[in-house]
């Protein structure tokens, strides 16, 4: 599986304008090519590079092996846009941010991330070291720092590219590990996880990870904002994008903490990992306008990648099962309607009387999906 890991770097001032001067020429180039590439509908990557090598080298001054990079950067981005457009990430052909994303080339920003390959970059680990080409030669000894484990994952699995970031003034490398993937175990049981804007993440067993100090920080987050906002300054402007990665951040860590518990705990009961699959559901439910930016800004979707790769990793069985009505239907007689759940916090089935937490019914609906659905999958196929 690919996973990887970031390193800091720690350049010295020369070192440091050399890196940014490399970065804005990459990205310099690759929004020529962009342009080039949708000017003369090249979306190929031999048909682009054929087009623009020459032009790349001599006006921009990058080698031979950059000039690839930026060419392969620029097809990737159009081929990432492609895959958004046919998935609605945009909305529809007739939306603005549809047309706007048809009609007008890709633009690098000017220290976007640039790939580096083993060409370009090179690792000495005993030195903690890298080699790195820039527009200004090859800058030797360049420090970089990262934790023990991390350090241990680059040393054993590292391979393919790794990228060149600048964020906040700090130069960092991204590289890409190829980590095995141990052997899927066969599940004892499966645990379901309900996830929610309340209740991040409610399980089966009922252990319930509450969203209550993630809501406030973020209502923190929402007046700060208001306060900066109304300001309108540049000092504002720069301090309001701190203040959204550090949020992100935080959401992210939370995150990380409640799928590493919820993986922790399938691993040791020999269990499997089951999910809603809410993919869409932005677009499906329709929400009251004070409602929108709460669902908006609602990191599901992070929280489901980080249960399916820590899941993965750890060979722990991962599923997504159907949706729908797992928060009307009473696991015991199977009846569904949409007053078994009078609120938001209780469920009692109107047939047979079962009640408890809502979102604890809803997990045990997931998990008993999950047994369905891992029987079929598991099932041998079918002479004809």
């Amino acid at each position: 599986m690919k996973l990887v890991v970031q390193v800091k770097l720690l350049p010295t001032p020369e070192q440091a304008s050399a890196l940014e001067a490399t970065l804005r020429a990459c990205n310099r180039a690759a929004t020529y090519a962009s342009q080039v590439a949708f000017a003369k509908s090249l979306k190929d990557r031999n048909g682009l590079q054929k087009e623009v090598y020459a032009d790349l080298k001599a006006a921009f001054g990058l080698s031979a092996q950059p000039v690839v990079r930026a060419v392969k950067k620029v097809v990737d981005a159009y081929a990432a846009l492609k895959a958004g457009l046919q998935s609605g990430n945009l909305g529809p052909p007739t939306s603005k941010r549809y047309r706007k994303a048809v009609g007008t080339p890709i633009v690098f920003r000017p220290e976007a991330a640039q790939p580096f390959d083993d060409r370009c970059l090179s690792w000495q680990y005993d030195a903690r070291t890298v080699s790195i080409w820039t527009v200004d030669g090859r800058m030797k000894g360049i420090r970089f720092v990262c934790s023990p484990d991390q350090f241990k994952t680059l040393v054993t699995h590292r391979k393919g590219e790794s990228d060149l970031v600048r964020r906040g003034g700090k130069w960092f490398l991204v590289a890409t590990c190829d980590v095995p993937e141990p052997e899927v175990y066969e599940p004892v049981d499966w645990i379901g996880v309900d996830r929610g804007i309340v209740n991040l993440a409610t399980t089966s067993d009922g252990t319930n990870h509450q969203g209550r100090q993630l809501s406030r920080y973020r209502r923190w987050q929402a007046g700060k904002r208001t306060e900066l906002q109304k300001k309108n300054t540049r000092s504002a402007t720069r301090r309001l994008a701190r203040r959204a990665r550090k949020e992100q951040r935080h959401a992210t860590h939370v995150n990380h903490k409640i799928s590493k518990e919820i993986v922790s705990v399938a691993q040791r009961t020999g269990r499997g990992i089951a999910v809603e699959d809410l993919g869409g559901i932005r677009e499906r439910v329709r929400l009251r306008r004070d409602q929108r930016g709460t669902l908006s800004s609602w990191p599901f979707h992070q929280l489901g990648q980080h249960l399916a790769y820590k899941a993965k990793r750890a060979g722990v069985p991962f599923l997504e099962v159907d949706a729908r009505y797992t928060s009307q239907r009473c696991p015991r007689c199977g009846h569904t309607e949409r007053a078994n759940r009078s609120d938001r916090d209780h469920f009692c089935c109107r047939r047979c009387g079962l009640a408890g937490p809502a979102d604890v019914v809803a997990g045990v609906n997931v998990r008993e999906r999950a047994r369905s659905a891992w029987v079929l999958v598991t099932a041998p196929a079918s002479s004809p």
